[in-house]
């Protein structure tokens, strides 16, 4: 997104002058856009003012990039809890992982750990976290008893 700082007097840093950041802002924000707004209003050329499709096209510029961090927002959350619930369907299941050493570890999952980004399994007394499991180990199917026709016509 471009938005103009000409005629702020120092630019974007001018606005967090008395603020003790370490590091650089990189991202514009909705109170900051605000900001640089009112100054670049209160400071244009009477002579020259600022062009309303202008300001109307950085106003929705500024509506989009909000609505679309909105999404990202809902999109990560929405991944954590189905991470959480893949892992809750885990418990009683036999899994394969990959351990610390890059060998692949079959075992049974006794319960599940929420306390981190990513859920842990407790696998055999081992915590594995769950991108480190590889699959879900089941029991062979068993096929089912052949079954004889019966002839009722011969009663």
């Amino acid at each position: 997104m471009s938005i103009s700082t000409e005629g702020v007097g120092g630019g974007y840093t001018s606005i967090h002058a008395g603020n003790t950041v370490s590091k650089a802002k990189q991202t514009l924000d909705g109170e900051t856009f605000l900001n640089l707004l009112v100054a670049q209003l209160r400071y244009q050329d009477p002579s020259a003012p600022m062009d309303t499709t202008e300001m109307m096209a950085q106003t929705t510029q500024l509506a989009s990039m909000e609505k679309l961090t909105s999404i990202a927002d809902a999109t990560l959350e929405t991944f954590a809890l189905q991470m959480r619930a893949t892992a809750a369907e885990f418990v009683g299941k036999d899994v394969s992982y990959t351990d610390a050493e890059g060998k692949t570890v079959n075992g049974h999952v006794s319960s599940v750990s929420f306390a981190g980004a990513v859920p842990e399994l407790l696998v055999d007394g081992v915590k594995v976290s769950l991108d480190s499991v590889s699959g879900i180990l089941g029991a062979p199917a068993e096929k089912p008893a052949p079954t004889t026709p019966t002839d009722s016509s011969a009663s």
